[in-house]
């Protein structure tokens, strides 16, 4: 079967190192969960690590010539193999309301949009296990106090116990990357529920990050805070100081203003 040709516009980097796909694919553990969605596929490499035999996998794949790949070399019922974009598609109509798990080797130009989406999704998705471009891996896993915290890292470990599990070098893909790969897994807590007006959290996180060596008290001036709010000491914090449970605080205090945020 002649091998499918990486597209540069898709962003696509074949894994070719088996003994890593068997990895990704123990992550999994299915005591949350029986059904798994693998994002872009390829060539299956990932795919035949899957329990797809128990017909619970499904596949979703954009490019055409992956799918017609797939199609001829996995068992899978046509119907489990998803043409597709992730980011667009109605995942209801996949699963309805069951709970699935995600994996993949994600490609680097929508990695991040993956894990958004994933939050968004996170009532059916209990788990997550990806490959992304290292640097945003430990992103999304680092705790509070370092430069590489940021709105990513608090937002899915509101959610999820966010783990870094190993690094993968360029030279087992085709065609390499220019940088080292990692694969995370993002296990989701039992208790995810916030105690705060979600959409005015998410909004105070990004503007707290998007001015992060400035304190939380410059970065929301915006806001029109009044004094009696922004006198608290954590308004003399930079954002990477603040764990997610202090943004909840930080949002519920600003909530209790009745603060206008649009």
């Amino acid at each position: 079967m002649k091998a499918v040709r990486a597209k540069k516009k898709l962003g696509q980097h074949f894994l070719k190192d088996l003994s890593i796909a068997a990895k990704i694919a123990e992550t999994l553990r299915f005591d949350t969960y029986e059904k798994v969605l693998e994002i872009g596929p390829g060539m299956g490499v990932l795919t035949q690590y899957l329990p797809f035999k128990k017909g619970n996998v499904n596949l979703i794949e954009i490019d055409r010539d992956s799918i017609t790949y797939l199609k001829n070399k996995y068992p899978l019922n046509h119907q489990n193999i998803i043409e597709g974009d992730f980011l667009k598609y109605d995942l209801s109509a996949i699963f309805n309301n069951t709970p699935f798990a995600i994996i993949g080797n994600f490609p680097y130009n929508i990695s991040t949009q993956i894990v958004f989406k994933t939050l968004e999704h996170r009532d059916q998705i209990p788990f997550f296990s990806g490959m992304f471009q290292k640097e945003v891996a430990e992103r999304i896993c680092e705790p509070p106090g370092s430069k590489k915290y940021g709105i990513l890292s608090v937002l899915a470990q509101l959610f999820y116990t966010a783990t870094y599990e190993f690094t993968v070098p360029p030279h087992v893909f085709s065609p390499p990357p220019k940088v080292d790969s990692g694969v995370l897994t993002l296990k989701r807590k039992e208790n995810y529920s916030l105690s705060c007006d979600e959409k005015l959290l998410v909004k105070i996180v990004k503007m707290s990050f998007q001015q992060r060596r400035k304190t939380i008290r410059n970065s929301l001036k915006t806001l029109q805070l009044p004094n009696n709010i922004t006198e608290d000491s954590i308004f003399d914090l930079r954002p990477e100081k603040l764990s997610g449970d202090d943004f909840i605080a930080l949002t519920q205090k600003i909530g209790d203003g009745e603060i206008s945020v649009r």
